[in-house]
C-alpha cells in the first residue's frame, strides 16, 4: 500500500522515477514468489515445536524470593535442575528466570517447582489441603509444598466439637478456606465453606 523506506546500492550517477518504478515493480513479483514458496512448504506455523527443537520459558518472581529458589549453597536451584532433567536455568537479580531445555515437560517441571517454592497464600483462596498434624485444638493443612495453615477447632464446623481429631485424621482430605494471613503464619477455616444449618423455628400454637 505504500513504502516506508528504502535502502538501495546505486552505481550510477542518478536515478529516473521510471528507472524507480521498473525496480519496484520487479521487487514486488520476488516477494510475492518467494511468499507462494514459502506457503507452499508449510501455510501457518505449526502448533507444537520438534521435541528436539532448543525451548525457552521465561517467569518473575519476587527479587527477595530468589535466595529461596537458590537455597543454601544452592540446594534448591541444584535440586530443580535435577528433577528437570538437567535444565539450564538463569536468575537475574530483578527476579527474571529464564529455564532453557529441548524437553517441554522438562521445562514445565522446572517452573512448577519454582512455582511452589515462592507461591504464597492469599486471604479468601481455597484450597483442597491434607491434614498433617492434628491436636486437640487445632490441626495443620497443607495447602501447597512448603506451606501448611493452622486450622483451629472452633474452625473444623458450625457445630461445636470437642476435639479435631474428632472430624478429621491425619491424611485426610479438607477443603479450607484462607481467612488470616499474620507474621505467625496461615489461619484456615473449613466451617466457612460448610453450608450454615438451617434453624427451624417452631410454630407457636393459637390458643
Amino acid at each position: 500500500k505504500g513504502i516506508c523506506a528504502l535502502q538501495m546500492d546505486i552505481k550510477i550517477e542518478g536515478i529516473t522515477k521510471e528507472i524507480l518504478q521498473e525496480a519496484l515493480a520487479q521487487a514486488n513479483v520476488g516477494r510475492q514468489q518467494i511468499m507462494d514458496c514459502m506457503l507452499g512448504a508449510i501455510s501457518e506455523p505449526k502448533k507444537e515445536l520438534s521435541p528436539y527443537a532448543p525451548k525457552v520459558f521465561m517467569m518473575r518472581i519476587e527479587p527477595e524470593q530468589i535466595k529461596d529458589v537458590i537455597g543454601p549453597g544452592g540446594k534448591n536451584i541444584n535440586e530443580i535442575i535435577e528433577k528437570s532433567n538437567d535444565v539450564k536455568i538463569d536468575i537475574e537479580q530483578d527476579g527474571r528466570v529464564t529455564i532453557y531445555h529441548f524437553d517441554q515437560e522438562a521445562i514445565h517441571t522446572a517452573a512448577k517447582l519454582i512455582e511452589n517454592i515462592v507461591k504464597k497464600a492469599e486471604v479468601g483462596e481455597v484450597y483442597d489441603g491434607k491434614v498433617v498434624r492434628v491436636e486437640d485444638k487445632f490441626a495443620f493443612v497443607e495447602l501447597f509444598e512448603g506451606t501448611n495453615g493452622f486450622l483451629h477447632v472452633g474452625d473444623v464446623a458450625h457445630e461445636r466439637i470437642n476435639k479435631v481429631s474428632d472430624v478429621l485424621k491425619v491424611g485426610d482430605t479438607a477443603k479450607v478456606k484462607v481467612i488470616k494471613i499474620t507474621d505467625k503464619g496461615v489461619n484456615v477455616s473449613r466451617k466457612a465453606l460448610l453450608p450454615k444449618p438451617i434453624v427451624k423455628e417452631e410454630k407457636k400454637e393459637s390458643e
